[in-house]
């Protein structure tokens, strides 16, 4: 019995002892593991350790996957905000700035064509680094880019609203919606409006106006017309069935505000001079718009337009695409640099040289 007893309280303290062998290991092996990976705080606090020293200001603060680029100047001599790319893409932010004192250290340069185009020998005498990006940025047709051929041989990337471009950067875009929405055409009182500030007698969207006129009523508003205020052009374009979507030049993926902002933002249908269907095609579904060049004249067009108006079933085919898809306008320049954004985070290893820029741009 005494030898029983015996057994049982050995038993008790080797099973204590295997017990606090297992803590005693455990703990002593959680310790040893967090001293080896835990890293001095300085190297964690500060992304450029490595590079700079943290009392250097002159570098430009930014974290460790953030880009810099430089505007080379404002777009028009307009300023406006900079604005956090990753609202728009699930990507890291890039730091903006028009200051030319960070050029060296930016990863990139965009460098708006219009106001480049009138000092090109400052842009030209610039040093480039080796990994630096020159992105060549421009929303304006070729009939109204001056000075192209100084252009030549001095970007790697190009941003516009050629579909061709290394960075695609339309005037708008239609998204895919998850489900079908019901989409609820506003009321509309009036015919055909046509916002124009641009006004060149011997254009080809003025002559076929002044003729389409003579079959159809248009309401003209911009310069030496009806006055219309920014902020009114939806609310005002809502009202009309037709809108005339000309652009000032026929050029290849040249659609602008005039449709996406002017037209379909504001509900209406437009009615377009461009690039001929087959490209408008490739942005919209073929019963979004109304061509002009499906029409012998402008007084077939007319009386198309005019038979549309008093049929409204026939009318509500060209709204029936909305169901699955939004029209969405691009909002200001700050998008369009977040795209350049968005492209140097996922493509950034991409390198080229535009030899012939003249000759792409036509």
């Amino acid at each position: 019995m005494e030898l029983m007893e015996g057994k049982k309280t050995s038993c008790k303290k080797l099973l204590t002892f295997m017990l606090f062998s297992f803590i005693f290991s455990f703990c002593l092996c959680v310790s040893f593991r967090q001293f080896k990976t835990s890293k001095p705080e300085h190297n964690s606090s500060h992304p450029f350790a490595k590079i700079a020293p943290a009392e250097n200001t002159s570098t430009p603060p930014k974290s460790k996957h953030e880009l810099t680029i430089l505007l080379w100047t404002w777009p028009f001599g307009k300023r406006f905000n900079f604005r956090s790319c990753s609202e728009l893409y699930s990507t890291p932010d890039c730091q903006f700035t028009v200051n030319r004192s960070w050029y060296h250290k930016a990863n990139a340069v965009i460098v708006h064509h219009r106001d480049a185009s009138r000092n090109t020998k400052g842009l030209a005498q610039a040093t480039r680094i080796p990994s630096q990006r020159w992105i060549w940025f421009n929303l304006e047709s070729p009939s109204h880019s001056p000075n192209l051929g100084a252009m030549d041989n001095l970007f790697n990337l190009t941003m516009s609203y050629r579909r061709d471009s290394d960075i695609f950067s339309p005037y708008g875009e239609l998204q895919l919606l998850g489900q079908p929405q019901p989409f609820s055409i506003p009321p509309k009182a009036k015919l055909v409006a046509w916002v124009v500030s641009n006004w060149q007698a011997n254009s080809h969207r003025v002559k076929y106006y002044q003729e389409l006129k003579q079959h159809i009523a248009v309401d003209v508003y911009g310069q030496h017309h009806q006055a219309l205020a920014r902020d009114q052009l939806l609310t005002i374009m809502a009202q009309y069935k037709f809108y005339l979507a000309f652009e000032n030049s026929q050029h290849e993926d040249y659609i602008t505000e005039k449709v996406w902002r002017n037209a379909l933002s504001a509900g209406t249908v437009p009615v377009v001079l461009g690039p001929p269907r087959e490209n408008y095609e490739r942005f919209l579904p073929p019963d979004a718009f109304i061509h002009i060049d499906d029409f012998a004249s402008a007084r077939d067009l007319a009386r198309y337009l005019q038979e549309l108006s008093e049929d409204a079933k026939r009318y509500e085919r060209y709204f029936q695409w909305r169901q699955w898809l939004k029209p969405v306008a691009a909002s200001g320049w700050d998008t369009h640099l977040c795209r350049a954004c968005q492209f140097l985070q996922t493509m950034g290893a991409r390198y080229q040289v535009v030899p012939k820029l003249s000759e792409w741009f036509v």
